[in-house]
């Protein structure tokens, strides 16, 4: 588990600051997340999948043609 070291007068919000980012940059809090309750495989499948098309409509609503407003 990642941890910090205090520095000298350093104010304790910015060193909560500091521990949150690396936390984040880790991925532990998503991964405690995903492993806070057992997922079936079929059911990650499947929700990895809806994800995929999800971002592939996300991407191609992005590319397409704004509609004409006349």
């Amino acid at each position: 588990m990642p941890g910090i070291r205090l520095k000298e007068n350093e104010p304790f919000e910015v060193a909560i600051r500091r521990f949150k980012r690396t936390i984040e940059k880790t991925g532990v809090l998503t991964e405690l997340r995903s492993r806070e309750f057992y997922e079936k495989p079929t059911a990650e499948r499947k929700r990895k999948l809806a994800a995929a098309v999800k971002r592939h409509h996300k991407r191609i609503r992005g590319q397409m043609l704004p509609p004409k407003l006349y």
